[in-house]
């Protein structure tokens, strides 16, 4: 079988046209119609010939990298091709960039690869494929003539970004057309995910006198690798000098752009967890980037950073845990489940402080903290455990709610505590306040995971530590709300724009705030007036991501007097260009708690300067919306 002309120009005029101008790299044609002749290295430490497949009529070689989160993804996307064709005449066989066999054999049993897995640490095979990436999948015909190489699909719209919905299945494309003796409608496509090193790579010259471990590490000790290390919530490790190689460019560009360490706030007043680089740092990565990656000596490195997998704010009062692991499936949508923790306490309580404790940070995405003592969590709870089955890819203990808890609780039955999301270090509330705890009340955890491409545990544990003295001024929340009741956000619409007002009831101290929005966020300010004063800003984000959001505590709590006004504005992205809208083709979006729907509060952290009263942010009517 030949490639056309006009198979040519079809690659090359969709994936060189908008998608290529798009990327820092080309489509890569290299080796396409050329005969392989591939060895790699079996698990035993045996050659593999890609010769033995001779009686296959299509032999799908994947690199992937257990390192690389990208690639990672996939892995039940291959195990499904490898069901669907395997039986039809194709063979698939996974490549990884690792040299260490033991470690790979491991990796490959907790990803359920069903497949052929190889190593290549001499770099023959991956030279012979010209392979650039992970994930990286090449097609071979029976005659061993290289027929695709590319990406397996478009879930992937750059590293660490997904688009909306995957639309384009050029993989499995490219092995229906090898399995009929057609031509190959797409030959190449340019993959997106983690970098190979090739045998004879150049090294880049080293330009700088700034090194890994005398100026990188610090920096990446003390900023990235609280996330970034294995069994945290980061996508990835950078403990030590090849995996921060391997993401050099992101650190550079991510550091640049302000998008790592996470910090969302472009404005607003100063606050105690602001996790942001010094310029001198970012250029000091930068210039470690663009100088060569040099390593420098070893004997400059600080020592490594220890991280404590205790209580950090000491051992908590009560510790309650999920009475059995929690199985996530490997693949599906995101999954919110509420566990249901008794707390069997015989007095009310105040809670001065807590630590969500996940099992698997890999997972977790952030927690949602309530109590209940209306019983109807516990009886949802047992509902679904009379449901479920055991062949169900999540099952174990809780049950399933997209937003909140699922369920509306009479006033005084049921309340909230905050809630936890990555990058978040457990604080103390301020001296003399509290969250109201009521004696018997079941601790209600709202989780939300997401999947990572293989099954995976958790097993959710919660320490709550508890005032020792009298509390006189209970903490709550303060609530402003940015929708009214029908609104909707119109279909295609990019800039819908909307705010809500609250005007304090009572003199408070303020501690805290937090916005909040769902997918289709593109901006968020809330500010404050004070009666017969100027509006100043408490926080404002200018580039919302549903995926991080956390409470911001002032360094210096704020006196706010009755009358004050509290108002919250934003912007929504309902267009087909929004890579994070769920509808395609957009429709009308109105206000609601699952995902899908959206929502704009703003929830501030105060406590009353009266005693024994509590003060409320009354809602004041939508003065915006367009």
């Amino acid at each position: 079988m030949t490639f056309t002309k006009s198979s040519w120009f079809l690659a090359l005029a969709v994936l060189c046209g908008p998608v290529a101008a798009q990327a820092e790299v080309p489509v890569v044609i290299d080796r396409l119609g050329k005969k392989i002749d591939a060895t790699f290295t079996d698990l035993n430490g045996k050659p593999a010939p890609l010769s033995a497949f001779k009686d296959k009529k299509a032999i799908v070689v994947v690199f992937l990298s257990f390192d690389c989160p990208v690639s990672n993804s996939y892995a039940v996307t291959l195990t499904e091709m490898n069901k669907q064709y395997g039986d039809k005449g194709a063979a698939f066989v996974a490549v990884s960039t690792s040299d260490d066999p033991a470690e790979v054999r491991k990796q490959a049993s907790e990803f359920k690869i069903p497949f052929s897995v190889y190593i290549d640490p001499k770099l023959d095979g991956t030279d012979a494929l010209k392979a650039t990436t992970t994930p990286e999948a090449f097609v071979l015909d029976h005659n061993f003539m290289l027929r695709y190489r590319g990406r397996i699909d478009n879930t992937w719209q750059a590293r660490l970004k997904k688009h909306s919905e995957t639309t384009e299945f050029d993989l499995k494309n490219a092995i229906e057309d090898v399995l009929a003796g057609r031509d190959v409608r797409i030959p190449a496509t340019r993959p997106v995910g983690c970098p190979v090193i090739a045998k004879g790579a150049i090294a880049r010259p080293t330009t700088t006198s700034v090194t890994y471990y005398k100026d990188v590490l610090p920096i990446l000790q003390n900023n990235c690798q609280g996330c970034h290390r294995p069994g945290a919530v980061g996508p990835f490790s950078l403990m030590n000098f090849k995996q921060a190689v391997n993401w050099a460019e992101d650190i550079k560009s991510y550091t640049q752009d302000r998008r790592m360490p996470p910090w969302k706030p472009s404005e607003g007043l100063a606050f105690h967890n602001d996790r942001r680089l010094s310029e001198e740092q970012i250029k000091l990565l930068a210039a470690w980037v663009d100088g060569g990656t040099p390593e420098g000596n070893v004997k400059d490195a600080e020592p490594a950073k220890e991280f404590s997998d205790g209580w950090q704010l000491g051992k908590p009062d009560l510790i309650v845990t999920v009475q059995d692991d929690f199985i996530l499936g490997a693949s599906g949508r995101d999954m919110f489940r509420c566990f249901v923790l008794p707390t069997n306490l015989t007095e009310d309580k105040y809670i001065v402080g807590f630590e969500v404790k996940p099992g698997n940070q890999r997972v977790v995405h952030h927690t949602l903290n309530f109590w209940d003592t209306s019983g109807t969590a516990r009886k949802m709870e047992q509902e679904a455990k009379e449901k479920a089955k055991e062949t169900d890819p999540d099952r174990g203990p809780g049950y399933s709610a997209s937003m909140g808890v699922g369920f509306r609780a009479a006033p005084g039955k049921m309340g909230g505590f905050g809630g936890w999301a990555p990058g978040q270090m457990p604080r103390f509330l301020p001296k003399g306040t509290g969250y109201f705890l009521p004696k018997g009340a079941d601790l209600v955890i709202q989780t939300h995971y997401h999947r990572d491409g293989k099954e995976e545990k958790d097993r959710m544990q919660i320490g709550l530590y508890f005032a020792k003295e009298p509390i006189e001024r209970p903490y709550q929340a303060l609530v402003v709300n940015g929708f009214g009741l029908f609104q909707f956000i119109p279909a295609g619409k990019n800039d819908y724009k909307t705010k809500g007002t609250a005007i304090v009831s009572a003199d408070c101290t303020v501690y805290s705030v937090m916005p909040h929005m769902h997918l289709l966020g593109k901006s968020v300010k809330v500010t404050m007036t004070p009666p017969g004063s100027d509006p100043f800003t408490l926080v404002k984000i200018d580039d919302w991501d549903y995926n991080w959001q956390e409470t911001y505590w002032f360094k210096d709590p704020l006196k706010v007097k009755a009358g004050t006004k509290i108002e919250i504005e934003a912007i929504y992205d309902n267009s087909d260009k929004n890579p994070n809208n769920p509808k395609h083709p957009p429709g009308s979006v109105f206000v609601g708690e699952q995902t899908t729907n959206e929502m704009l509060f703003g929830f501030l952290g105060a406590t009353s300067d009266v005693k024994g009263t509590r003060v409320f942010a009354r809602p004041a009517p939508l003065i915006e919306k367009k």
